[in-house]
This record gives structure tokens, C-alpha cells and sequence, in this order.
């Protein structure tokens, strides 16, 4: 395929970010989702706070549904998605008509799940088919480079993520190592003494969760 461009290395970076951060959002929901139901009226607001995200839900039943499935809410779980379809689309040529058929079904998939009565069945199919995006991206896409960048972008996202809400320090360190492995093979800008620290903070016996996540954001040096 040649060399790819600056402008499509971003997008594929951040089809990688949005689509972890939807599926792993997701999990999150529907882990807390029983107990924001039958014991939490409030658990919905640490989780904002541990996502940085303004807390502009009037109770739980709002929150359930425009975190979930508000376009208007920029930090929905819907929004995140129609961000990497945005990505998808224009990447049609380098990701291939199959595996941007999966972002497409997972949108198809939250339409279903905002008008279902049974709304964690609907977002399972959503983390199913992004799940087949991805192994579909793997088998599909030939240019090796392509696929690093997207998980690259995946990675990031999901050590981001679990820095945010104080995960495993264990879980933390396999996803360093896995973007250790992979970062040099994207040919991404990044900063090398950034990410010695990030594999140094993860080491440590209690992880500074808050430096790590600054740490994170900042690794890639530009994309743009």
C-alpha cells in the first residue's frame, strides 16, 4: 500500500482509541449497571468522576440513558461510536469493506439497543461486533502497519482507561508490555522516555494511577 498518511495514520489511531473505549465503556456499564438498579442510587456519579466526564445526569434512570445513547451527550457511549464510524468510513480503503461492515452493524446494533426494553442484551451485540471488527481487521487488512497503528490506539485506550479506574496494577502491566511490543512496529510518533516512564510507573508495588494516566495522554507525540 505504500506510505500512509499523516492524516490517516490519526484516523486509524483513533478508530482504534474510540472503538476500546466503547467496548470497554461498555463492560463498565454493565458491570455497575445491577447495581446502580437495586442498590446505588448515586454509583453513577463516581463513575463519572472516575472517567472525567461532567456529571450532567438528574438521576440514574438519566444517566442509563443519555450515557448510553445520547448523540447530544459528547461523552455518550453513542457518541464514541458514531466517532470511530466517522473514522471508518473514510478509511474504507485501508481497513476494507468487511471490517467496516462491522462498525457498521455495531451502530445498527445501539440504534436496536436505545429503543429496546432490554438495553444490555442490545449493547452485548454492540461489544460483539466490534469485538468481530477487530478480527476481522487482523485476518483482513494485509498492511501490517495499518492494524499496529489501530492497536496502538487500543492499547492506549485501555491502560488509559484502567489507570482511570484504579484496575489491577497486574492488568496495567500486561497491557504495557503489549504496547511496548507494538508502538515501534506502528511507526507512530511517540516519546520514547514518556513510555520508559509509563513501563516504570506500572511497575511500582501502588500505582499512581493519576500520573499514569497523564502519562498515557501524552506518550504520542502527534498524529497530526
Amino acid at each position: 500500500m505504500g506510505i500512509i498518511s499523516i492524516e490517516n495514520t490519526d484516523r486509524l489511531f483513533w478508530l482504534g482509541r474510540y472503538t476500546e473505549r466503547v467496548y470497554t465503556t461498555i463492560k463498565i456499564f454493565a458491570d455497575k449497571f445491577d447495581s446502580m438498579i437495586d442498590l446505588d442510587e448515586i454509583e453513577y456519579e463516581d463513575f463519572c468522576k472516575s472517567q472525567d466526564i461532567p456529571n450532567i445526569y438528574k438521576s440514574k434512570q438519566d444517566f442509563i440513558q443519555k450515557y448510553c445513547f445520547s448523540l447530544e451527550d459528547e461523552n455518550s457511549i453513542f457518541s464514541n461510536l458514531m466517532r470511530a464510524y466517522d473514522n471508518a468510513i473514510v478509511l474504507r480503503e485501508e481497513i476494507g469493506s468487511e471490517s467496516l461492515s462491522y462498525i457498521q452493524l455495531a451502530v445498527y446494533a445501539m440504534n436496536q439497543a436505545a429503543i429496546s426494553g432490554a438495553p444490555l442484551l442490545g449493547l452485548q451485540k454492540v461489544t460483539d461486533n466490534i469485538a468481530a471488527f477487530w478480527g476481522m481487521a487482523d485476518d483482513d487488512i494485509d498492511e501490517s502497519q495499518i492494524r499496529n497503528i489501530i492497536k496502538v490506539g487500543k492499547l492506549i485506550e485501555r491502560i488509559d482507561i484502567y489507570s482511570r479506574l484504579g484496575k489491577d496494577p497486574e492488568m496495567l502491566r500486561r497491557e504495557a508490555r503489549r504496547l511496548s511490543n507494538r508502538i515501534d512496529k506502528s511507526q507512530i510518533r511517540y516519546s520514547l522516555k514518556t513510555l520508559a516512564h509509563v513501563n516504570y510507573l506500572v511497575q511500582l508495588d501502588e500505582v499512581p494511577y493519576d500520573t499514569l494516566t497523564e502519562a498515557v495522554e501524552r506518550l504520542v507525540v502527534d498524529t497530526n
